[in-house]
């Protein structure tokens, strides 16, 4: 008798190190199995009526919130983060595939009379095809069905490669889509710690007819490298570098409650976080000692104590935020409060803000990734323009003014994808979600997201007189 070797990878939890699940470890054979899955299960997929595909979603809708609690536990176990923001998670999860289950029936279409006569023109969008998904760990429910749930709307199959550090809320994902009718080869989630070779794979295959990635933007461009060899369709989301603008006249106690919102949803490891603080002079030792009360206040440990900061994911993930907080403090920033860190063995960072921030420091020039606030006074508000667009990023922004227009003049002057105007939240599946310069290609969410995994064709038709 053969004894077969499957190859494992153990999955931790960052806030007490603990080893919670060993999970299959998908080599390129894996890869490809899941391509010959998803090729073969596409043309009955594409064939299903739009409503059957609807009715599929919505059942993992309502199963999502069926299991939200369960779902929450797996997500803060295996990414760190607070009960309360995994919760949020799976709720905003579950909401793609609300939204792409009554996109599914709308897949709209044209009809007209050419110009010059005698033809009719028709225009379609048909599914691209077997989609090949790529999702981090930040938020690893909602990544993976802001992705999945247009892209079954629309009629393609799909290949999934979760983060290492998050495959487990993946695959209960890949099972609820099951339970709600999906059929066999239709979603395929491969776990793996050879990125590289099974993304790789999916780029060359040219069965593979979509890309769609969530992560840096040093990664992002090599996967556009490589899918520019076939001309792969490629949707990419990629890192930020958020500026949060406080006006003279903003409601401060509301900027404190946005600022908090923004920067600390998931422990500041998210690419929508506020990463730039940037207070108008007069009110900027106001702000910051009103943020420092709050700060102060948070509670950081791991989530079964009910805390409200986590971890960061990795041991060099606190090495990174550490040291950027170092520097920035050799150039001139104070720290100007923080909160206590816990005695536990995760990787934990305490909440910090920093005052006095130069406007050139190398800390505003980074995607932090991490609870750190660093404020910079502005006054001349040409001046805070030059420095809120002088990065390579632009995914979001946010803006807080007493005066509403003032505040959507300034918003208009960002250069970036979304902005957050009087709020800290810019996340929401009807909205399409995406940046500009290096923070991405296309949007997810809104009719937007479905068009993403459609190709448009046209037909014209001989129409005599």
């Amino acid at each position: 008798m053969t004894n077969t070797f499957v190859a494992t990878f153990a999955v931790q939890d960052p806030a007490t190190l603990e080893v919670l699940d060993q999970v299959r470890d998908h080599d390129v054979s894996g890869a490809r199995a899941a391509v010959d899955a998803a090729a073969a299960a596409f043309r009955a997929w594409a064939a299903t009526s739009p409503r059957d595909r609807s009715d599929v979603l919505r059942r993992a809708y309502e199963l999502m919130l069926r299991d939200r609690e369960q779902l929450a536990a797996l997500i803060t176990a295996e990414n760190g983060k607070s009960l309360v923001d995994a919760a949020g998670e799976v709720t905003y999860a579950a909401e793609f595939f609300r939204w792409f289950s009554e996109e599914a029936v709308r897949p709209g279409g044209e009809y007209g009379e050419s110009p010059a006569g005698g033809t009719r023109t028709l225009v379609r969008h048909v599914p691209v095809g077997v989609a090949a998904l790529v999702t981090p760990w930040n938020f690893p429910a909602a990544m993976a069905t802001r992705k999945i749930g247009p892209a079954l709307a629309a009629g393609c199959t799909v290949v999934l490669k979760p983060a290492a550090e998050t495959p487990l809320t993946a695959l209960a994902v890949a099972r609820l889509l099951a339970e709600a009718g999906v059929p066999d080869g239709v979603v395929n989630v491969v776990p793996t710690t050879d990125a590289a070779g099974v993304v790789g794979a999916w780029l060359a295959d040219e069965r593979v007819r979509k890309v769609s990635f969530t992560g840096s933007t040093g990664v992002g461009r090599m996967l556009l490298h490589q899918a520019a060899d076939r001309v792969l369709n490629s949707s990419m989301e990629l890192g930020g570098n958020a500026p949060f603008i406080v006006t003279e006249d903003a409601d401060l106690d509301a900027a404190v409650t946005g600022a908090m919102i923004a920067k600390f949803r998931n422990g500041g490891q998210a690419c929508t976080a506020a990463n730039r603080f940037y207070v108008h002079r007069d009110v900027a030792f106001d702000f910051t000692a009103r943020l420092v009360a709050e700060v102060e206040k948070l509670t950081v440990g791991p989530a079964a104590d009910g805390c409200a900061i986590g971890p960061l994911i990795s041991a060099a993930s606190v090495q990174r935020v550490t040291a950027a907080v170092d520097h920035a403090v050799q150039e001139g920033a104070r720290i100007a409060g923080r909160a206590v860190l816990p005695n536990a063995a995760g990787h934990f960072v305490a909440p910090t803000v920093l005052a006095e921030v130069p406007a050139d420091a190398a800390i505003l020039r980074e995607e932090i990734f991490g609870p750190v606030l660093p404020v910079v006074a502005w006054t001349d508000e040409d001046d805070l323009l030059r420095h809120v667009n002088d990065t390579e990023y632009g995914l979001a922004a946010y803006v807080y003014a007493g005066e509403l227009g003032r505040a959507v003049r300034l918003a208009e002057k960002v250069e970036a994808g979304m902005v957050g105007i009087n709020r800290g939240l810019v996340s929401d599946p009807s909205a399409p979600f995406g940046g500009v310069k290096q923070s991405g290609i296309g949007r997810e969410g809104a009719r937007d997201g479905l068009r993403e995994y459609q190709e448009t064709q046209y037909l014209s038709v001989d129409w005599p007189a």
